[in-house]
């Protein structure tokens, strides 16, 4: 017995990939949670399948199920927004699923960040100045350890990526700004990636509070922030990949001098 979980990208049906798509389309039952997934991705299953709306469950109830339909015979998958491994909440139910000796399988999907990055048309991780992206969220209701706070994380100034961090933006701004990021620092906002009424909103650090609130952003928001959002690094020679220069040389390509 195995359940799948999938990833079903950030809402553009056809983000998903196509090995989740086939196991999809093989379910006997298809668990999904309908607050974020993409009701069109989820009519793709097949006509008999038994489709189960996860947002009215608690943990218990789904894994009850999960497990019931398993024992049964039945191929199970559990759809997921994005990719699973980014604040999915996976790893819970499948806690309970071990202890009733059922196996799992993930299958990955395309994250919010990544799919708010193509939005905007960002590279996120730009030569000679920034090499690394953190993938975060401010503290909320849920607390992060000690030793996450984002201005702790900020200090590094490379791109930071906000996952769950709409309804707090001032708090935001804040330790950003205390961890020595100039207002001017670009940010990009993107709500409802990849869905028809996606929404982008380009601004600064010092302007992000004012443009979030103008836009009545509050949810479903990726927050990129860093200077790889600049909208005119692509004018800026200084930052360019020495990949692709004639003058470097790798073990495919032999450069010129």
């Amino acid at each position: 017995m195995k359940l799948y979980i999938i990833g079903a990208g950030p809402g553009d049906p056809d983000l998903i990939t196509v090995k989740g798509l086939k196991l999809l389309q093989q379910a006997d039952v298809v668990m999904y949670t309908d607050s974020l997934v993409n009701e069109e991705l989820i009519a793709k299953a097949k006509p008999e399948a038994e489709v189960l709306k996860s947002s009215g469950m608690d943990l218990a109830q789904m894994v009850d199920i999960i497990v019931d339909r398993l024992k049964q015979g039945k191929m199970v998958v559990r759809v997921h927004t994005g990719d699973p491994a980014m604040f999915g909440a996976t790893m819970e139910q499948i806690a309970l699923l071990r202890k009733e000796n059922i196996g799992y399988e993930i299958v990955p999907g395309v994250s919010s960040v990544f799919a708010s990055a193509a939005a905007v048309g960002a590279e996120l991780t730009i030569p000679d100045l920034t090499q690394t992206v953190i993938l975060t969220r401010a503290e909320g209701r849920t607390p992060v350890p000690e030793l996450e706070k984002l201005r702790d994380l900020a200090a590094h100034h490379c791109t930071i990526a906000l996952f769950l961090s709409a309804t707090l933006i001032k708090k935001v701004v804040s330790e950003l700004v205390e961890a020595g990021w100039s207002e001017e620092t670009p940010v990009a906002v993107v709500q409802r990636a990849t869905w028809p009424d996606q929404l982008i909103v380009r601004t600064t650090v010092g302007g992000l509070e004012a443009d979030m609130r103008s836009h009545g952003i509050r949810s479903h928001a990726m927050i990129l922030a860093g200077w790889a959002l600049d909208p005119e690094i692509h004018g800026k020679e200084e930052y360019r990949s020495k990949l692709y220069d004639k003058s470097f040389t790798h073990r495919f390509r032999r450069g010129v001098k």
